[in-house]
């Protein structure tokens, strides 16, 4: 284990790397309820949806700390989930199986990227505006679907959207577990959202909002899961949506990704391989049947702890498995706790707005229409899309066609003809 995991030079022993693993998993561990309420959304089967979210995340983790030897979880990302369901699968019409192939192909793509020097080719290509537009842009796009979920903005045939019933039960237990997750997270208690999603189950069955007869121990099997393992469907792979899915999907989790690792490793050695990992796991995310894992910014709390190797990354995947055990408890828990948890991610997510270099029109601009079409257009893909398009003619109209590079005039074209196409 010294020799494998380096523990001496990296200062640190087997009790701290452990402690770490906890504290990750117990920080990261509520991705298995939200994520498999967001894949429940395009179709997949809620216990085989918390299954696939539980065997990935082991699954990456376990390559990460072995592989990389980086203090890293990977799990199914929060608001690339939201683009499997509500993007690929509800907009672009895809299958729940076939946007699942649309994963394995991105992952077989990000792999090319992750292991050539396209990855450095491509981190130079896109400019930080646009990488970072895109993060503050999923982060309203989740804040907008938790303030639906948790019913405190509801549709409107004038208006498009207004204000909820705020005298609604589940509104009240939405603002009652919103505020109980604030405090929790504000005051920094390890677990906090997963403490919160519990409390807001208690308060919710006090409304009577929760029917504890739903709770089948007898349900616990991998019956459901047999029909999401290796399902993948490519019978649309000669579609344009495919493609425009795929491509999209590989620019948001390479960028995602990218961005993610350079914040939490220093170490370019580690980086390298750690972003090599994190693309294996996305095409495993296809196979075992979830959306794209990433490089969860929880792994901070892990790392700030403690943990510098592998062990952390393991002992946070090896804690998923026993959730399994817990899939009846997990599918009563209403969707309006769920939605405080998604309000404060997106919030935390759109923090990133203070990256961009507003001054500059040409810079602030494109990034705008990106964080505004994202949840506006309730599409990630024409948000994204957009603001791509705009980078590059905003540029050249300004005569700053120094600043636009080959590749991103190539990937901009191609948003401009699935417009057009489509």
């Amino acid at each position: 284990m010294q020799r494998w995991f380096d523990i001496q030079d990296h200062e640190t022993t087997l009790k701290k790397e452990a402690i770490a693993g906890i504290t990750s998993f117990i920080t990261v561990s509520y991705i298995i309820i939200v994520n498999a309420s967001f894949l429940e959304q395009a179709g997949i089967p809620y216990n085989a949806a918390v299954m696939a979210t539980i065997i990935t995340s082991f699954v990456g983790c376990m390559i990460m700390g072995f592989w990389a030897n980086a203090p890293i979880v990977l799990a199914p990302g929060m608001g690339i989930n939201a683009f499997f369901s509500y993007s690929m699968v509800q907009s672009m019409g895809l299958s729940w199986q076939e946007a699942l192939a649309v994963v394995f192909t991105s992952g077989i793509i990000f792999a090319l990227i992750a292991f050539s020097p396209l990855a450095l080719v491509l981190s130079r290509a896109v400019p930080q505006s646009l990488k970072e537009a895109i993060v503050v842009g999923l982060g309203f796009f989740l804040t907008f679907i938790g303030l639906q979920k948790g019913g405190i903005v509801t549709a409107s045939d004038t208006t498009f959207v207004k204000l909820g019933d705020l005298s609604n039960p589940h509104t009240i237990v939405t603002f009652l577990t919103l505020t109980i997750t604030v405090i929790l997270f504000s005051r920094n208690v390890k677990g906090s959202f997963l403490l919160s999603i519990v409390v807001g189950s208690v308060i919710s069955a006090l409304f009577g909002l929760v029917d504890l007869n739903d709770v089948k121990y007898s349900e616990v099997s991998f019956g459901s899961y047999k029909s999401v393992l290796g399902a993948m469907s490519f019978e649309s792979i000669t579609s344009l949506a495919f493609w425009i899915a795929t491509f999209s999907l590989t620019m948001v989790i390479v960028f995602e990704n990218m961005g993610a690792l350079y914040g939490l490793l220093q170490q370019p050695v580690k980086f390298r391989r750690s972003y090599k990992v994190s693309a294996v796991s996305t095409i495993t995310a296809g196979i075992f049947g979830t959306s794209p894992t990433i490089a969860t910014v929880e792994s901070a709390a892990g790392i700030a702890v403690g943990g510098k190797t592998g062990i952390t990354a393991i002992v946070a995947g090896i804690l998923f498995l026993p959730a399994i055990l817990f899939i009846p408890v997990l599918k009563i828990i209403p969707e309006n706790v769920i939605a405080p948890v998604l309000i404060v991610v997106g919030s935390l997510m759109i923090q990133n707005i203070q990256k961009i270099e507003l001054k500059d029109f040409s810079e602030a601009f494109p990034a705008f229409l990106i964080i505004a079409l994202i949840p506006l257009s309730y599409s990630i893909v024409d948000g994204i899309a957009f603001g791509f398009i705009a980078y590059p003619l905003l540029k050249l109209a300004l005569g700053r066609k120094n600043e636009v590079s080959f590749p991103l005039v190539l990937i901009a074209f191609l948003f401009l003809l699935n417009f057009v196409l489509s």
